[in-house]
């Protein structure tokens, strides 16, 4: 059982990466977990952005395996407070035993293709947050949910 951030795109501001890397670091302690990176395309100034969506998607798709637990970081998903966060993934490790893959795609979203495969969508908040943002946001969560489901201190109510 292993969990990877899948994204469109690198982390490319330094303070986003400083906290990206100190989440990634102490989930290290809790379960394996990696961050795969997939580069943006390149020309897209000639293409629509259901093309971009569709080629983004392509990538996207390649990474992952049918076994793997898809979640998507969408607007649209199912919003949860870091205690609800924390009870979701724990079933998901105490019950399915599968990868779990969450991707946070292009500025455009994802393709028709990339939501079919999905198993779920997560939604961090009503409001939208750059896409470099959502990735700190992200391991930050996911460490606060490790935290709360060994009882550590971390985590207040």
């Amino acid at each position: 059982m292993k969990i990877t951030l899948l994204t469109v795109g690198k982390t490319d501001k330094d303070w986003v990466k400083q906290g990206l890397d100190i989440y990634v670091s102490r989930l290290r302690h809790y379960i394996p977990f990696s961050i795969v990176e997939i580069p943006e395309l390149k020309n897209v100034s000639a293409l629509s952005k259901d093309q971009i969506k569709t080629r983004e998607g392509e990538l996207i798709l390649k990474n992952i395996r049918p076994t793997d637990d898809v979640i998507l970081m969408d607007e649209r998903g199912r919003e949860y407070t870091s205690v609800e966060l924390a009870k979701v993934i724990q079933e998901k490790i105490s019950y399915t035993g599968k990868d779990m893959v969450f991707i946070i795609g292009g500025a455009y979203g994802f393709s028709p293709e990339v939501y079919a495969r999905a198993n779920s969508k997560i939604s961090l908040s009503k409001m939208t947050f750059s896409h470099q943002m959502v990735r700190a946001i992200f391991a930050e969560q996911l460490y606060r949910a490790f935290t709360i489901m060994r009882g550590e201190p971390y985590h207040h109510e």
